[in-house]
């Protein structure tokens, strides 16, 4: 079972999720290897955050620390300016693999983690079907995974995550292993999604185009062990379409943030 966060008010101009020097080194035979390196930043309610940088830069580590399923080696995590120390509701995470229960019909998927929980079940299959109307799955309900496309499993997923209602949600690369039309599509319902929850949403990727598309900032990091070394704000106006891909303005910031991910 999640427990439940600190449900301290924000004040004006706080962030509601900010890391203090965060970093994370793993044992190794050569005495450790660096994951993430001293990290701070700060993400505001509302926003759309990705962080891009090449593989085994630490990007899945940071959001498992993000998520309290990891303890950083040094630094802290702080969720409404109170240290989060463990997983709890208001944090929901998504990972590339959808991971469901191939026994479990899609409903029941959905209604796992409400089942842990001990919640009544009119009111679990009702916060169930209202989800399965937002991911674009109704009519699926009764589905196994064995029966889903790629995307469709992603939706259960992020449907899943969004069960608890949380404040956050960490997305770990969702559609990395979709063919690359699927994954344009999956990146506008996402965009939809958020558009009606306005969740705070922090992904990470290492698709340029992905994290211009979706995210107000773009937070890039460096190799092993990762730091920030950029923070691009992306002002395309939205609501955003995958026309925007064709504009100057997308072009010039592909082109910023290739330039920081080499340098």
């Amino acid at each position: 079972m999640l427990a439940d966060c600190a449900k301290r008010p924000l004040l004006p101009g706080e962030p509601i999720l900010r890391t203090d020097r965060v970093s994370v080194t793993f044992p190794s035979p050569q005495g450790g290897l660096g994951a993430l390196g001293d990290l701070s930043f700060q993400v505001h309610q509302g926003e759309f955050v990705s962080f891009l940088g090449p593989s085994g830069c630490g990007k899945s580590t940071l959001l498992r620390v993000l998520a309290g399923l990891l303890v950083p080696t040094s630094g802290r995590v702080y969720l409404r300016e109170m240290p989060l120390v463990g997983p709890c509701g208001d944090v929901g995470i998504v990972f590339q693999k959808s991971n469901l229960m191939p026994w479990r019909t899609v409903m029941r998927n959905l209604l796992l983690p409400l089942e842990i929980q001990g919640t009544a079940a009119a009111q679990a299959r009702q916060r169930a079907s209202e989800l399965t109307r937002l991911v674009g799955l109704e009519g699926f309900e009764s589905s196994y995974p064995d029966e889903l496309s790629g995307g469709m499993a992603q939706r259960v997923a992020i449907a899943r995550a969004l069960i608890y209602d949380p404040e956050i949600l960490l997305l770990d690369e969702p559609f990395g292993s979709l063919d690359a039309l699927t994954r344009e599509r999956m990146n506008l319902e996402l965009l939809r999604i958020w558009e009606a929850k306005r969740k705070t949403v922090v992904m990470v990727t290492h698709n340029i185009q992905e994290a211009i598309l979706l995210s107000d900032r773009v937070l890039v990091m460096t190799a092993r062990p990762g730091r920030v070394v950029a923070d691009v704000e992306v002002t395309l106006p939205r609501p955003r379409s995958q026309e925007l891909v064709y504009r100057s303005e997308f072009t010039e910031l592909s082109r910023r943030l290739r330039g920081e991910i080499r340098s």
